[in-house]
């Protein structure tokens, strides 16, 4: 089989939100050589969103145009799907989840690497238990989260939901505020952190975050691009963006 010139170990399709600026330079950023990443865009408009009602009525509209996004990826013949958006891979709990990506994957004939199980997959390596959970959602959202770790065998000590006013205002959120919200959440009792939500800018704060508090970051973005190469077998270990990337 004739190798793509750039992308001659692995085709990543990464599918995002057209409201999503964050994920795609966030695993641009984690791109290593050989690999290439094409994104595909999920429409959804820049609703409000003031509650949880509304909150539902987002999670819709990326369901219903997401296999669109995907059908239009796989024309270019990738290797592998990355899920850039989290919401729906965490709703209903994790056999949802689950059944969820397996009707996904039947679709594209793909392999799918998703947020939620690649945070359980990061988590489980650092034999974290007892977490603290960061989110740009509303409550309905977090209750969604919350299930999903629990369904993993988590227990979710601390949950904030930032409730973001519309899908673009998730990437508006500054590392001060984040870094506020981490102070206020940290104890003796929380022994790792996981971000969710692939618009909310953390990957590099985590990394500054585990230096300061001594415990696991976790940040959604880079665990999933760190679950595709590993499932793709491209185990290429290199400093600057975590653990995950440099020892596992």
């Amino acid at each position: 089989m004739t190798k793509d010139a750039r992308g001659w170990r692995c085709k990543f399709a990464v599918v995002a939100p057209s409201t999503n600026t964050i994920v795609q330079p966030d695993m641009d950023d984690l791109r290593v050589d050989g690999v290439t990443n094409h994104f595909g865009r999920i429409h959804v408009p820049n609703m409000r969103v003031s509650n949880d009602k509304e909150f539902v009525e987002l999670v819709e509209a990326i369901g219903a145009t997401l296999y669109d996004a995907v059908d239009r990826c796989t024309t270019s013949e990738p290797d592998y799907l990355i899920m850039g958006m989290s919401a729906l891979m965490f709703w209903d709990g994790r056999k949802a989840s689950e059944e969820r990506m397996k009707q996904l994957s039947e679709h594209c004939g793909l392999n799918v690497s998703a947020g939620s199980f690649a945070c359980e997959a990061a988590l489980n390596l650092h034999g974290a238990k007892k977490i603290a959970v960061i989110s740009p959602y509303f409550p309905i959202s977090d209750k969604n989260v919350t299930l999903f770790f629990q369904d993993c065998g988590f227990e979710v000590r601390q949950f904030r939901g930032l409730k973001c006013p519309s899908p673009v205002a998730i990437a508006q959120v500054q590392k001060e505020t984040l870094r506020a919200h981490v102070a206020e959440m940290d104890g003796d009792d929380i022994d790792a952190f996981v971000q969710v939500g692939t618009n909310l800018s953390m990957c590099e704060l985590c990394l500054e975050l585990e230096t300061e508090y001594g415990k696991p970051f976790v940040a959604i973005n880079s665990a999933t691009y760190w679950h595709a190469l590993r499932a793709m077998n491209i185990k290429d270990q290199f400093d600057g963006h975590g653990v995950l990337f440099s020892k596992h």
